[in-house]
């Protein structure tokens, strides 16, 4: 196992979509940054806002890509390229739709999963990166899907959310020190109140 050197917050640029629940990944690494002091500034040469700091012990880099989400990919991997970052060793956080609201999963792994911006990032780094999938709900048909995750959450579901991510947070600590057994453990077994 090895040390996470970076942790990728999904969403869309601009304020009209930073509230709405695609953003949910982008909500964690804002907050992570916020948490620990870390500023994250423009970086027009990966298309995103970056930052990099101490983290529970360990030197981390925070990545927000200002792409559109399905086209993730051309801020991530050049960026996880350019630092020598491995997949092993980067955390990406994303909305998932097939979790309700107040869900979170940590997973190691895997396909996209129909996900537009994981489906932009899994051809060029590989599966084996982990993933922090905070749960937006799904609004019962396909059609729908464009127009949910593109809007904002009511408020009840909103809180569901933040109080998941601020679960995530507060198991950064076995997250970026490399027990990521134990963090998938502890933020897995999360229930909403």
């Amino acid at each position: 196992m090895s040390k996470l050197s970076l942790i990728v917050g999904l969403g869309n640029p601009g304020k009209e979509y930073a509230q709405t629940r695609h953003n949910a990944g982008a909500w964690f690494v804002e907050r992570l940054a916020e948490q620990y002091g870390i500023s994250l500034k423009a970086d027009p040469k990966f298309y995103g806002m970056s930052g990099r700091g101490n983290i529970e012990g360990q030197d981390v880099r925070l990545l927000l890509p200002t792409t559109f989400m399905n086209a993730s990919g051309k801020s991530v991997v050049p960026f996880a390229k350019f630092y020598q970052v491995s997949p092993e060793n980067m955390l990406v956080a994303h909305d998932e739709l097939d979790m309700n609201p107040g869900v979170i999963r940590l997973k190691s792994g895997g396909g996209h999963g129909g996900h537009n911006g994981l489906r932009d990032i899994v051809p060029h780094m590989g599966p084996n990166f982990h993933r922090l999938r905070v749960g937006i709900g799904h609004p019962g048909s396909k059609e729908r899907v464009s127009g949910h995750v593109l809007s904002k959450a009511p408020s009840s579901e909103q809180n569901l959310m933040d109080d998941a991510i601020a679960h995530a947070l507060s198991r950064i600590k076995l997250l970026v020190n490399d027990d990521i057994q134990q963090a998938m453990n502890q933020i897995n077994a999360y229930k909403p109140n």
